[in-house]
């Protein structure tokens, strides 16, 4: 018979995952619908969709969002305490490799397509062109996909057949896909270039803004608002990279903590390094954006006023 006790432990415990899980729930579903009316935004104006810089935060905002979703899902299930199985694991994780890599890959791009406009104002047309523009997203798009191939390949050889279930006797998480000492190395090594290469790109174009401000024919208030612009994208990059350590924290202060403690801290760092990152894209061009803006307050307010369309047409 179980004590009463045992009882309340059993229902405290299953009190404190609903509440972690509507905590966390709760943020990632407001940034999901913030995004979404972004990107209604974004496709309901024929200027954001022939304009280069809108077309990469469309492909950013998109990445971002399928991120969110595969992330929320893999917490939630994690709270739960849900095991899952070895594919289904591996397809959601790969999933969210695949969303995750989009991420400063695009910033990068961003970066560089905010630097022609201000060192290259007259040839901006004639390089960020919306064919260029498509190419690069297709770019991005393929080297992750390569990346979670190769991930793939490295999971097969793992000798699943010596297990007596693919059921899995721990929660899913990112390692799963690290199954060797191989992959445990290739992981390192994509994610150092990954983000190195991504953080080398912008720090260059931001260099290479500042140089051109000091330039007397340079437009001080369109060169100052890119050098903020460019500055934000090397937080968001920072953010992102901070995201990386979540799995890795998480699994050392677990044997070292408090249940309830552990939980709350979890909690509290999987809103900030995990889903803040990816709600700054909308924060940066949703509300500093003078093109955006007026749009976008529009269909927040679950309307179109004629001050907006005016604005834009």
């Amino acid at each position: 018979m179980v004590s009463n006790s045992s009882v309340t432990v059993q229902r405290q415990s299953e009190l404190e995952r609903i509440m972690v899980s509507v905590f966390t729930s709760v943020p990632c579903a407001a940034l999901l619908t913030i995004n979404a009316i972004i990107l209604f935004t974004l496709r309901s104006k024929q200027v954001f969709r022939e304009t280069s810089r809108y077309v990469l935060l469309t492909n950013l905002l998109v990445a971002d969002s399928l991120f969110m979703m595969v992330s929320q899902i893999l917490y939630i299930l994690a709270n739960c305490r849900v095991f899952l199985t070895y594919p289904v694991c591996g397809t959601l994780v790969l999933y969210a490799i695949l969303t995750e890599s989009i991420f400063p890959l695009t910033l990068a791009e961003m970066s560089i397509e905010r630097y022609v406009a201000v060192c290259f104002p007259l040839r901006h047309s004639s390089i960020v062109t919306m064919r260029s523009t498509a190419a690069a997203i297709a770019v991005v798009w393929a080297f992750s996909c390569v990346n979670v191939l190769i991930r793939v390949v490295l999971m097969c050889q793992f000798p699943f057949e010596e297990l007596d279930s693919m059921d899995m006797n721990a929660i899913c998480n990112t390692f799963v896909v690290v199954l060797s000492p191989v992959a445990a190395e290739y992981d390192r090594v994509y994610n150092i270039l990954l983000f190195s290469t991504a953080g080398f790109t912008m720090t260059s174009t931001f260099i290479a803004v500042l140089i051109t401000a000091r330039s007397a024919s340079a437009e001080r208030n369109s060169v100052r608002k890119v050098q903020n612009t460019l500055l934000l994208h090397m937080i968001q990059l920072v953010l992102g990279l901070s995201s990386r350590i979540f799995i890795p924290l998480s699994v050392t202060l677990y044997p070292v903590m408090r249940w309830i403690s552990f939980v709350r801290m979890m909690n509290v760092m999987y809103v900030l390094v995990v889903l803040l990152p990816r709600c700054l894209s909308s924060l940066i061009y949703g509300l500093r954006d003078q093109t955006i803006r007026p749009v976008l307050l529009s269909n927040l307010c679950f309307g179109f006023t004629l001050a907006a369309r005016n604005q834009i047409s």
